[in-house]
């Protein structure tokens, strides 16, 4: 397994709500801080990205978030424009007009075709070695197959001229384990771990892209030994609380009842990531990160998460 710090192209991807776009930016800080240059890439385009730098909106021109960090955010019509004027040599002025109508149509006609600009764009600033590392925040669970598999149905449907010259050279990124990953973004819950297994197995058998970790997200710390956790159980009767209640006041109940629920949902995580252990494929790389506990948002819990992304994948 080529180490995920180490690739050119990382795709980070998960369930709505699992925190991916925290993890793509906390990849993108780490291998910032570790000296490469890194372009991260929301695809969405919704501002979550720049947001966790505490940057402004960026757009399709990439632009700079900090040392070694620039951010830009993806744009199907403007992707379009770059690869007629690159490829085609057509100078293109403002909006496309005509031709991007004309695009929209054939778009929704042949599934793959903006996808193919999107995944064609990140991998012509690969190939062109802009940066050392382009940094991923995909689309969610339901459309990344269809992202990262559309060069390859496009290639098996285009057999020659220069469309399928371009799907060759991307496919060639994409299926290269040295160059391209996908990370998967869950928690330790039941619902996130059932998708994650299911979209391991999907993208190992759609499509040509490695799956290069799954990084577990808000995993709850051991607050407590199993000595301590008997302690706890004893404490929790009647006599117990009674007794917890000369020492620390009338809120002994609530002490024990937090202690409880706290070791609860501990166990009930643990068994999600061994499900999920179980389900993906043998030597799969798991990264955990902890639980936050902290209200700040912006650039200072993205530093945060850069350092335990960067303790997790040194081990």
């Amino acid at each position: 397994m080529i180490p995920l710090a180490e690739r050119s192209l990382i795709f980070v991807t998960g369930k709505g709500g699992v925190g991916k776009t925290s993890v793509a930016a906390g990849l993108a800080q780490m291998l910032a801080f570790q000296g490469r240059s890194v372009l991260g890439c929301e695809v969405d385009a919704k501002g979550d990205l720049a947001a966790a730098f505490e940057a402004p909106p960026s757009g399709f021109t990439p632009v700079s978030a900090g040392e070694n960090l620039s951010l830009m955010a993806m744009d199907t019509e403007a992707s379009l424009r770059e690869y007629l004027k690159l490829n085609l040599k057509i100078p293109i002025i403002g909006r496309i007009g005509p031709l991007a109508r004309a695009f929209d149509f054939v778009a929704t006609a042949a599934p793959g075709v903006k996808e193919i600009l999107t995944v064609g764009k990140l991998c012509y600033e690969v190939r062109e070695r802009h940066y050392d590392t382009v940094v991923v925040d995909a689309s969610a669970t339901g459309h990344i197959v269809g992202q990262l598999a559309a060069p390859q149905a496009i290639n098996e449907l285009v057999k020659v001229g220069l469309i399928r010259s371009q799907t060759d050279w991307m496919l060639d990124i994409l299926s290269d384990p040295r160059q391209c990953g996908l990370v998967i973004v869950t928690t330790p819950e039941e619902m996130p771990v059932a998708e994650t297994v299911e979209l391991a197995a999907k993208v190992a058998e759609e499509t040509t892209v490695e799956l290069a970790a799954v990084v577990v997200n808000r995993v709850l710390p051991e607050r407590f030994s199993p000595r301590a956790e008997a302690v706890f159980d004893r404490l929790s009767s009647h006599e117990g609380i009674d007794a917890l209640s000369e020492v620390l006041g009338a809120d002994s109940a609530s002490v024990v009842g937090a202690a409880a629920l706290a070791t609860t949902m501990r166990r009930s995580r643990v068994q999600h990531m061994n499900t999920l252990r179980a389900g993906l494929p043998a030597g799969t790389p798991l990264v955990l990160v902890p639980y936050l506990f902290q209200r700040a948002d912006g650039h200072r819990a993205t530093r945060q998460l850069a350092l335990h992304l960067a303790e997790e994948i040194d081990r």
